[in-house]
């Protein structure tokens, strides 16, 4: 049924979780992963006149995002080997998070999108948004929700 789980991950101690709970699941179904980082963008408030220094920000940016997705992704993929499960990786530096997570697993071809959330309350989440909610909302994928 489901044999490609789509799990994005940030290094927070959420993405612990679905990192444990998605290879436990791609263990039960015979599926392999795909682990993804999205990384923020410089923000366009960063943009200034000068041009130079805004070229140097952004290179600085996307050397320290492929750094840290690399970090994250290599222990995802440590995990998932370790368990017997096929896995590949993949991360993108964009403004939008949802809209990439939805983006990417289509592009690779995943069959369900696998992701945490705190459960915050009706307040937590007009204050600070839900990416697991945009990613329901957007993706014509099955998402599966892991609870903290």
């Amino acid at each position: 049924m489901y044999k490609h789980l789509f799990v994005p991950v940030d290094g927070s101690e959420l993405s612990r979780r679905s990192m444990e709970g998605s290879i436990e699941l791609a263990q039960q179904l015979g599926a392999r992963i795909t682990g993804f980082v999205v990384e923020p963008d410089v923000p366009l408030t960063a943009a200034t006149s000068h041009t130079e220094p805004l070229l140097d920000r952004i290179k600085d940016n996307e050397a320290q995002n492929e750094v840290h997705a690399a970090a994250l992704l290599g222990q995802f993929e440590q995990r998932a080997v370790a368990a017997g499960v096929a896995f590949t990786a993949h991360h993108v530096t964009a403004y939008r998070v949802s809209q990439s997570i939805v983006e990417e697993a289509e592009k690779s071809g995943c069959d369900m999108i696998v992701m945490v959330t705190e459960g915050r309350s009706r307040v937590g989440k007009f204050i600070f948004g839900s990416h697991t909610k945009d990613v329901i909302i957007e993706s014509s994928l099955p998402v599966l929700v892991l609870r903290k």
